[in-house]
């Protein structure tokens, strides 16, 4: 009946997910066509938005973790680290935090990381229901570097908007923390009633450490768009 009534209103789909949480009734889920011709504007302040981070590394993400667009500061960065053919190849944040030759190598605390992230993905779904959730979330549960009490260790901690990670610099380990920040719709069901873009940055613990030195040269990725 409530869709029923949206339709007939010819409510857009935040407005009708509005109307059904009200109801009592989970969204109804859309992932957003970020490379729709109509949305050249939001392809367009996105890339903005990365490129006032530089030279901080940063990264467009939508609602399944597929990674739309990156920064010449997290080329740069993993440029140090990550062999190229690796890095160019990562089309998905979280696979990439899992991957022992992406940043998994990276995270201190990788083990607890692992298991928060996916605890948050096991509970993302009993909202979106998405199949593409529940493909990740089968895949990951069977992840090789997954520990095998990660749902003890998630019990124990709190899901965060960061967390911290360790990147070798020229011999040197130097601390970041990984923060996420999202781009979504206005409302009082901002999170649940239309897609959503997630911002993911990384920032120097030592605020003297200079970035802007990885982000001189000749920089190429098939995701960084300026």
């Amino acid at each position: 009946m409530a869709i029923d009534i949206a339709m007939a209103l010819e409510l857009g789909q935040r407005d009708t997910n509005h109307l059904l949480i009200a109801a009592g009734f989970l969204p109804s889920s859309a992932e957003l066509d970020f490379h729709a011709p109509e949305l050249k504007w939001l392809r367009r302040t996105m890339t903005m938005t990365l490129k006032a981070l530089d030279p901080y590394p940063a990264i467009a993400i939508n609602e399944s973790d597929d990674i739309l667009m990156v920064n010449r500061g997290w080329v740069g960065l993993f440029n140090q680290t990550i062999d190229k053919t690796v890095l160019n190849n990562v089309t998905n944040h979280f696979e990439f935090l899992f991957s022992r030759q992406g940043a998994g190598n990276l995270i201190s605390g990788w083990e607890d990381t692992l298991s928060v992230i996916l605890m948050s993905l096991q509970q993302k779904m009993l909202f979106s229901n998405n199949p593409r959730d529940q493909q990740m979330l089968e895949r990951l549960s069977s992840h090789e570097n997954l520990p095998q009490d990660w749902q003890q260790r998630a019990a124990r901690l709190e899901p965060m908007s960061s967390f911290r990670m360790q990147i070798n610099l020229n011999g040197e380990l130097k601390k970041f923390f990984s923060v996420l920040s999202t781009v979504s719709t206005m409302g009082p069901s901002a999170f649940l009633s239309g897609p959503s873009i997630n911002i993911n940055t990384l920032y120097p613990e030592d605020e003297q450490l200079d970035l802007s030195q990885f982000c001189t040269d000749k920089l190429s990725h098939p995701l960084l768009f300026y």
